[in-house]
């Protein structure tokens, strides 16, 4: 009986430490998304979660704040990797972890890639701008060449963006799975 008792306590702490490894390796990989490491092991905590965790759970399951876990939640919920739950007599807020991870990574991937793509391209434009300007008031034939280089380099620059813009776009309108479909 006792082997047997043990035979399941080392299956639960296996059990564990593969949980432990697969979050481990997920939140340090988290930087990639704008996600800080510790709301990566939020995030595995509450995904490998078999009922919905508050606050009070989560930061007993990591022994973190409260204010820490509050903080999380809010960046994970902004990212859809969290989601809001409830249940008939429970006062408290409830989360789920999104199990939908091409949504999440949708949405992370639109906010952040937009706006740096429309940052960029609005640069190039004002770049391109005043080259123009630039351009029409030179005179020395070493400037005018060099703007003009200049000009070629912004014009492949403001194409790129017009074409991230379409990427970016594929995403948001949920048509990149018609092209690569959801495994």
């Amino acid at each position: 009986m006792a082997e047997y008792e043990d035979e399941l306590c080392t299956g639960w702490d296996e059990l564990h430490g593969i949980r432990h490894r697969f979050i481990s390796v997920m939140a340090q990989n988290m930087g990639l998304y704008n996600i800080t490491e510790t709301n990566g092991r939020l995030y595995g905590s509450v995904f490998f979660s078999e009922q919905p965790m508050t606050l009070d759970d989560m930061s007993e399951a990591l022994e973190m704040s409260k204010t820490s876990m509050s903080t999380g939640v809010r960046q994970l919920t902004e990212a859809s990797m969290l989601t809001r739950v409830w249940e008939k007599g429970v006062r408290k807020d409830l989360y789920t972890a999104e199990v939908d991870w091409y949504q999440s990574f949708t949405c992370i991937f639109v906010n952040r890639w937009r706006e740096a793509a429309d940052n960029n391209h609005k640069a190039a434009i004002d770049a391109r701008d005043q080259l123009d300007q630039l351009q029409q008031k030179a005179r020395e034939s070493r400037l005018q060449e060099q703007i003009g280089y200049d000009l070629e380099k912004l014009d492949y620059a403001i194409h790129y963006y017009r074409w991230l813009d379409e990427v970016i776009t594929l995403f948001e309108n949920g048509e990149i799975f018609e092209i690569v479909p959801k495994k």
